[in-house]
């Protein structure tokens, strides 16, 4: 990744420097190459210094790109003042061009790394070997969840329990227990583990964490600790020193402000230009829907929105007319989770729909919802009111943003999701939010299009 960066970072400033320098020839080593060159030691510096090749969050969420971007608006900003306290008349050009294209070339770099990656380690390589520690129930679920996302490197090749023993005896789903919390830090010396998560267990009092981080000093191994709060990550936590007394501080999930205010820009702006590009292929959409069925190409429902409030959703008609009047009929045959009614081979589908569903393009006309300010880019599923009027005061969170046109339930499996699975989701994009994560989901959801998983 390292490699990645300055090799990428060096071609743009030289690109840009071959030819705006070219331009300027007999003084291009007095100008140009002094800033090119303080232009690229800049940014390395920066990428150094926000921690952006941490080898924690290399190939793992949007933290990685998250510390790229701001690694490189400190970069920028450096420069800039640089740039006025030289009084350089050129320094522009670096500031409004270099590093703008800087961060398009190396993030799209590190994306390309990214999958090559992520390949292997679906594939089981490049995989950190990790030693669990804590009660069964929950090493259990630390178990599961490193086999659901391989892609972020951990591989369970070890668990210590209270009493040495798993649900199996020796073995806790399929990975073998080796010994009890009293010996870990002996298991990592003997046997290279490279993490050591401890999950929670009464056994783990303040005194015997410290005692267990002492002893791991000097091995290769790094500690991780599962908060009780398994839900809320990213921005939101924060470790303080309080009296001495090191404290997991949770801040509030932030529903107002700066940056709800660009992500509310990015909605709108977004949404008219989606809606340009996509003018000629919603017109032939809505052509074949009226030609395949009897009925207009538009299909309206109410939906909840944020704080409650209802709005009409927009969406291209996929099924027959009178196809909610139909629904009580099929409702034995529901194969949705939870609250949702979802069928695989729902008989009101017309044939367009079917394709239409496939590839999501029937949620394009959405878009002028999204245009209006009814929903986001990114959000939760918008619910339908009978849905609402059942959920639980936990559930309802999802009603404190607005709903959008693609999510973490999007990108996730959508349909094929069971209810609680697609309801953490949509509470995790609550709690977590932030612009990085939008832009991941939004890169993420051309892909689950694509592929159509869970689509029906």
């Amino acid at each position: 990744m390292i490699t990645s960066d300055t090799v990428t970072t060096a071609f743009v400033v030289a690109g840009i420097g071959e030819f705006f320098g070219a331009r300027d020839a007999a003084n291009w080593h007095e100008k140009w190459g002094i800033l090119a060159f303080g232009t690229e030691l800049l940014v390395l510096a920066a990428l150094a210094v926000g921690r952006a090749w941490a080898p924690a969050v290399l190939g793992q969420g949007a933290e990685e790109f998250r510390r790229l971007g701001r690694s490189l608006f400190a970069a920028t900003v450096v420069l800039a003042l640089g740039g006025i306290a030289l009084t350089s008349r050129n320094i522009k050009l670096w500031i409004f061009v270099a590093i703008p294209a800087i961060a398009l070339v190396t993030m799209t770099a590190r994306y390309v790394l990214r999958l090559g990656l992520h390949k292997q380690r679906k594939e089981g390589q490049c995989l950190r070997p990790v030693l669990a520690a804590g009660s069964p129930a929950t090493v259990s679920d630390l178990i599961n969840r490193t086999r659901k996302f391989p892609h972020l490197g951990w591989r369970v090749d070890g668990v210590c329990t209270t009493e040495g023993r798993g649900f199996d005896a020796d073995e806790l789903d399929g990975v073998p227990v080796v010994g009890q919390l009293t010996d870990v830090a002996k298991y990592v010396e003997n046997d290279g583990y490279r993490v050591v998560a401890v999950t929670p267990d009464p056994y783990w009092t303040p005194e015997r964490l410290q005692r267990l981080a002492w002893n791991l000093e000097g091995s290769e191994a790094e500690m991780v600790v599962a908060p009780v709060l398994m839900e809320v990550a990213g921005p939101r936590l924060h470790v303080d020193a309080v009296l001495g007394i090191p404290l997991l501080r949770v801040s509030m999930p932030t529903f107002t402000g700066g940056r709800r205010a660009i992500k509310a820009v990015v909605d709108r702006l977004g949404s008219a230009i989606l809606l340009i590009l996509f003018a000629p292929l919603m017109l032939l959409v809505g052509l074949l829907v009226m030609a395949d069925s009897r009925g207009g190409a538009f299909y309206s429902q109410r939906r909840v929105g944020k704080d409650g409030r209802e709005f009409t959703i927009l969406k291209f008609r996929t099924m027959v007319v009178g196809a909610d009047l139909a629904r009580a009929e099929l409702a034995d045959r529901n194969e949705g989770a939870g609250l949702l009614f979802k069928m695989r081979r729902d008989p009101r589908v017309t044939r367009v729909g079917t394709v239409l569903r496939r590839y999501s393009l029937d949620e394009l006309p959405q878009l002028f919802n999204v245009l209006t300010g009814s929903m986001s880019l990114v959000g939760p599923r918008p619910p339908l009111p009978e849905e609402s009027a059942a959920y639980g005061p936990d559930i309802r969170r999802r009603l404190l943003v607005k709903p959008g046109l693609t999510g973490l339930w999007q990108i996730s499996g959508r349909s094929d999701l069971p209810w609680e699975e697609a309801v953490r989701l949509d509470l995790r994009y609550v709690e977590d939010w932030s612009l990085a994560l939008d832009a991941v989901i939004l890169w993420k959801t051309l892909r689950a299009v694509l592929y159509g998983q869970g689509a029906y």
